[in-house]
């Protein structure tokens, strides 16, 4: 199968996504800038959130150029994916409006690990689709970030149920090791687009 319509699909999920995250901003009643002090921690896990949801989109725009057909199970790896961050907008409000209490971020955290490992699994189904000599398997290698982004996820988790603050700090750090863009890939789509 081709793959311009996973393409096309996933990338209008995720703008709905990322409209609905902003919709869920509240604005305030008042004019001045005290007014914004409460909504301090949802402009943060907004912000956290968006830049999240955009990593993968960077990441998926990525890694589907690199290869040239898909399959039904690429199209369902691609759906689980696209499931776990349709709930991004309910996590971040929800951790955000309550103020990073515990059960919150705890389901952000779990929330964002199922984004980790659904993006794993469909690496791993496009890399066996596009053989391990493929330029996206040589581009991915062992994909460290993606095993340790999961491993900080849980650990963020488990902190969590002691303090929720610190569970926060590791979401941002797993965000801060994806915003350095990947190079590997990033590349390999130049090579590919030279020839």
């Amino acid at each position: 199968m081709k793959k311009g319509r996973l393409e096309a699909f996933s990338d209008g999920v995720i703008a709905i996504i990322i409209t609905i995250m902003v919709l869920e901003l509240k604005v305030p009643h008042s004019a001045d800038l005290h007014a914004l002090q409460p909504l301090l921690p949802t402009l943060f896990c907004y912000v956290l959130s968006f830049i999240y949801v955009g990593i993968y989109w960077n990441n998926h725009h990525h890694m589907i150029y690199m290869v040239d057909r898909i399959d039904g199970r690429v199209l369902w790896a691609n759906l689980h994916l696209l499931f776990w961050l349709s709930l991004v907008p309910f996590v971040t409000a929800w951790t955000g409006e309550n103020h990073f209490a515990q059960w919150p971020v705890i389901f952000y955290g779990i929330v964002l690990a199922m984004n980790g490992a659904s993006y794993g699994l469909l690496a791993r189904l496009l890399i066996k689709r596009s053989g391990k000599d493929s330029a996206l398997a040589d581009a991915l290698g062992r994909d460290w970030k993606s095993w340790l982004s999961v491993l900080i996820y849980v650990a963020g988790i488990a902190s969590a149920f002691y303090n929720p603050l610190i569970s926060m700090g590791l979401y941002v750090i797993v965000a801060m090791i994806w915003f350095v863009p990947d190079t590997r890939v990033e590349r390999k789509v130049l090579g590919k687009e030279s020839c």
